[in-house]
C-alpha cells in the first residue's frame, strides 16, 4: 500500500477540496498547540508522537476510544491531519477507524470526519473541512466574512480531537508513531476572498496567491 495514500473516508467531504491544496501551501501548526492523550504507557506518550522519529510511538493504556487532544490558544484554520501508522510493525495496534472532532472546548466537540483505514503503512493524510460552514449557495460560498468565522467550509477551531475508535484484528490498545497538524502557510491563502487576488472556487474559497521566486522580492511578501 502506498505510504502516502489518502485515507478512505466514510463522509462525503473526505478528500475533495482540501486535498487539492499543494503541500507548499501548508505549514505544520502542531507546535502552537497543547497536546494531551486519554491514556499512555510510561515512556510512550505525547513526546513520542511529536519527536519526528518513526521508530517511537504512542501506546494507549485503557478503554476505547483512544483520544489525541490538540488545543490551540487561538482559533486556527486547520486544513489537514497527518498520522504515521505502520501495520507491518504494529499489527493489531494499528488504528482501523478514526473520528475527527472539532470545537471550542472539550465539551462542545462536533464530529466532522470519520475515516476507515485498511492496513496503512506510512503517512495517512486526512484533509479536513467544516461541513457545517457552507454558505447558502453550497460549497465554495462564503460564511462570516465580516466576523472572521469559517469561510466556504474551511475548518476553524480552538480544539481538535483525534478519536481512535477501532483497531485492526479487534485490537484493544493503539500505536500512533507520529501526528502532524497542518494549516495554511499564509493568512492570504484563506482570507483573500474579497481582495484583488482571485479566488479559486474549486478550492472552496482558498485563494491562489502568486509567489515571488527571488529572495529580493520575497522579503516584501509579508508585513512583519
Amino acid at each position: 500500500m502506498d505510504a502516502a495514500s489518502t485515507a478512505e473516508a466514510s463522509t462525503s467531504t473526505s478528500t475533495t477540496t482540501a486535498a487539492l491544496i499543494s503541500t507548499k501551501e501548508l505549514r505544520e501548526i502542531g507546535h502552537e498547540a497543547v497536546w494531551s492523550l486519554s491514556t499512555a504507557k510510561p515512556g510512550n506518550g505525547v513526546e513520542q508522537i511529536r519527536d519526528d522519529n518513526m521508530d517511537t510511538y504512542w501506546q494507549s493504556d485503557g478503554a476505547q476510544p483512544h483520544l489525541i487532544n490538540v488545543q490551540f490558544h487561538k482559533k486556527m484554520t486547520i486544513l489537514e491531519v497527518a498520522l504515521y501508522l505502520d501495520y507491518s510493525l504494529d499489527e493489531s495496534y494499528t488504528p482501523k477507524k478514526i473520528s475527527m472532532k472539532a470545537g471550542t472546548t472539550f465539551h462542545d466537540l462536533v464530529e466532522i470526519q470519520v475515516v476507515n483505514l485498511k492496513e496503512p503503512q506510512g503517512w495517512v493524510k486526512v484533509p479536513l473541512r467544516n461541513p457545517y460552514a457552507y454558505g447558502p449557495d453550497g460549497p465554495g460560498s462564503l460564511v462570516g466574512m465580516d466576523t472572521g468565522e469559517s469561510q466556504g467550509g474551511l475548518l476553524r477551531a480552538f480544539f481538535l480531537q483525534i478519536s481512535i475508535i477501532a483497531m485492526h484484528q479487534n485490537g484493544r490498545d493503539t500505536h500512533v508513531r507520529q501526528a502532524k497538524i497542518y494549516g495554511p502557510r499564509s493568512p492570504l491563502a484563506v482570507f483573500c476572498g474579497q481582495s484583488r487576488v482571485g479566488m479559486d472556487r474549486d478550492l472552496g474559497g482558498v485563494c491562489t496567491v502568486p509567489e515571488f521566486t527571488t529572495s529580493e522580492l520575497a522579503q516584501f511578501s509579508t508585513v512583519r
